[in-house]
């Protein structure tokens, strides 16, 4: 479903009636049995509407600064997710400048997304050929980095990025590896 979703708008009707509208140009997915995805561990408030039917958004919240939007993709009963990275639109090439520039916040999470009269919908768009199309890893996580489960519109500048990084989990420090903690004097400071 994440690459199906390449080409179609995405669009948000906004309090004012103006309604933005965009091609959707990167994504990512997520599945259950994902350690990446926020249902991994089961059902938990923030994550239930996942384990809903396809076809409605799942909105979260993360770092205390940014809204990340979801396109709910599994049967019932069955959580998995396609996050949308990047849309070609103004101001939108990134999962959080995304939300920040459409108003895309945690009152549209549960929202149906088949439903035009909806605050916001996705659209038909035409079908991209597979050679307009870049499968790499997904951005920033640092487990299942082998999954090549992001999804891009080939070279479209609205792409968030063109990094294809591996996040590699940290090694744990053995307690020999760690140095003795620098002691620094205390400055003096002027007084007026």
């Amino acid at each position: 479903m994440a690459r199906d979703l390449l080409g179609t708008f995405l669009c948000r009707r906004l309090d004012d009636g103006s309604v933005l509208s965009g091609a959707i140009v990167e994504t990512e997915a997520y599945t259950e049995d994902d350690p990446a995805c926020h249902a991994f561990r089961g059902r938990t408030s923030r994550c239930e509407v996942m384990f809903g039917p396809g076809g409605f958004t799942y909105v979260y919240f993360i770092y205390g600064m940014y809204h990340c939007f979801n396109v709910v993709t599994e049967a019932e009963n069955t959580a998995g997710a396609v996050l949308v990275r990047a849309v070609a639109a103004d101001g939108a090439n990134g999962p959080g400048k995304l939300c920040r520039a459409w108003n895309i916040d945690r009152s549209l999470n549960g929202t149906n997304l088949m439903d035009s009269s909806s605050p916001i919908w996705i659209a038909k768009g035409a079908p991209l050929p597979e050679q307009c199309i870049e499968i790499t890893p997904r951005i920033g996580l640092s487990v299942a980095v082998e999954n090549q489960w992001r999804f891009t519109v080939k070279g479209h500048p609205s792409v968030s990025g063109p990094r294809v990084v591996k996040a590699v989990p940290r090694k744990k420090r053995k307690r020999s590896d760690v140095s003795e903690p620098v002691v620094r004097k205390p400055r003096k400071v002027k007084e007026k």
